[in-house]
C-alpha cells in the first residue's frame, strides 16, 4: 500500500484536511477534480487572512504549500469509484489508475440546484448569491432581494437589512406566517407576492428584476439559497448514512469527523449543514487530526492485542 490516506476533493476542506496529516508526516495522496463548488465566484471573503482572494488563487497556494511536505502526492483527476477491501479502500480514477490507503477523507463537496429563471444562472456567485456573510458586504448599501425557495428563506429576508433595502419575494409559495410578517415588518422588510420571472441588466451584474405581473423592480443583488445534492456518489458508494440538512443531504459524522463506515472520514459542504469558507477549513482540519489519530490508535491496539492473548492462555 503506498498511502496511507486518502483525501478526495482538493478545495478548502481537503485541503485543510491534508495538511494535517502532511505534518503527521503522513503518507497521503490528495486527488482533486477540479470543479469545486466555489468556482463561480470572484473572491473569498470573511476568511480570515484570506479576504478578498479569489477562491481559485487560495487554493493553487494551498496546493503549492502542500506539495512542499515530501509525503504527500497531488493527482488531478476525478475518483469514481472507492470501495471496502480486506481492511483497506480502493479507489479507482477516471484515467483507470487505482490506489489504496487505509483511510479515507472526503471532501467532495456539494453542487447546487438554482431555480430555473432567465439571467439567474448565469449570475451566480456574482450578483445572484446564497451567503450575506460571505458577500453582503460587497453589495452593501443596495437594493437586496431575497428569492424564496423554501420556508427558510424568510430568515434570510431578517438578516438582510443590516446590508440594504431588503425586498423579499415570495414567489406565490412562501408567504410569511405571521411571527415572520411581524418581524419582516419590524425590519422594514418589504414583500412582494408577484413571483420573479426574469433578471435583467448587463450581465454579471443585475439591475432589475421582472415580476410576473410585468413590473420591474430595481435590484442590485438577489439571494436565494439553492437546493444542493451531493457532488459525487463516492459516501453513498461507500455506504455513508446522510441526514436531511436545510437544503439537501448531508454525510453524517460524529464529532471526530467520522461517517457512518469506519475509516471513512468527511469534510467541508458535503458534511455540514452550515456553509462557509472557514467552516469548511475548520472541518477539514478536524477530520485530518482525527483521521491521523485513528491511524495511530489503530497501531498500537494492534501492539497489545498480542500480549493480551498470551496473558489469556
Amino acid at each position: 500500500m503506498s498511502f496511507e490516506v486518502i483525501v478526495i476533493g482538493g478545495n478548502f476542506a481537503g485541503l485543510s484536511a491534508a495538511m494535517q496529516l502532511a505534518r503527521a508526516r503522513r503518507r497521503v495522496l490528495l486527488v482533486d477534480a477540479g470543479a469545486p463548488r466555489n468556482r463561480f465566484s470572484q473572491a473569498s471573503h470573511g476568511f480570515l487572512g484570506q479576504d478578498g482572494q479569489t477562491p481559485a488563487a487560495i487554493m493553487r497556494e494551498g496546493k503549492r504549500q502542500l506539495s512542499l511536505y515530501p509525503t504527500v502526492a497531488i493527482r488531478d483527476g476525478k475518483v469514481i469509484q472507492a470501495v471496502a477491501d480486506g481492511g483497506e479502500f480502493a479507489v479507482r480514477m477516471d484515467d483507470g489508475g487505482e490506489e489504496r490507503a487505509a483511510r479515507i477523507v472526503l471532501a467532495t463537496g456539494i453542487s447546487d440546484t438554482l431555480p430555473e429563471i432567465p439571467g439567474l444562472r448565469e449570475r451566480w456567485g456574482r450578483s445572484v448569491l446564497h451567503c450575506p456573510y460571505c458577500h453582503g458586504y460587497e453589495v452593501s448599501g443596495g437594493a437586496l432581494g431575497v428569492l424564496a425557495t423554501l420556508p427558510l428563506s424568510s430568515h434570510a429576508a431578517l438578516l438582510l437589512p443590516d446590508w440594504g433595502e431588503t425586498t423579499y419575494f415570495t414567489q406565490a409559495l412562501f408567504e410569511p406566517d405571521n411571527d415572520q410578517l411581524t418581524q419582516m415588518t419590524a425590519r422594514s422588510v418589504r414583500i412582494e407576492r408577484s413571483p420573479i420571472v426574469e433578471l435583467l441588466g448587463d450581465n454579471p451584474k443585475l439591475e432589475a428584476v421582472r415580476l410576473a405581473d410585468g413590473r420591474v423592480v430595481p435590484l442590485d443583488a438577489v439571494f436565494v439559497a439553492a437546493k444542493t445534492a451531493m457532488a459525487s456518489p463516492i459516501a453513498e458508494q461507500l455506504g455513508c448514512a446522510f441526514d436531511d440538512g436545510p437544503l439537501g443531504p448531508v454525510i453524517r459524522t460524529g464529532d471526530n469527523k467520522e461517517t457512518t463506515v469506519k475509516g471513512v472520514f468527511a469534510a467541508g459542504d458535503a458534511a455540514n449543514a452550515m456553509h462557509n469558507a472557514t467552516l469548511a477549513s475548520a472541518s477539514g482540519v478536524l477530520a485530518g487530526v482525527h483521521c491521523h489519530q485513528s491511524l495511530v490508535m489503530q497501531t498500537a491496539q494492534q501492539a497489545v492485542l498480542p500480549r493480551t492473548f498470551r496473558r489469556q492462555i
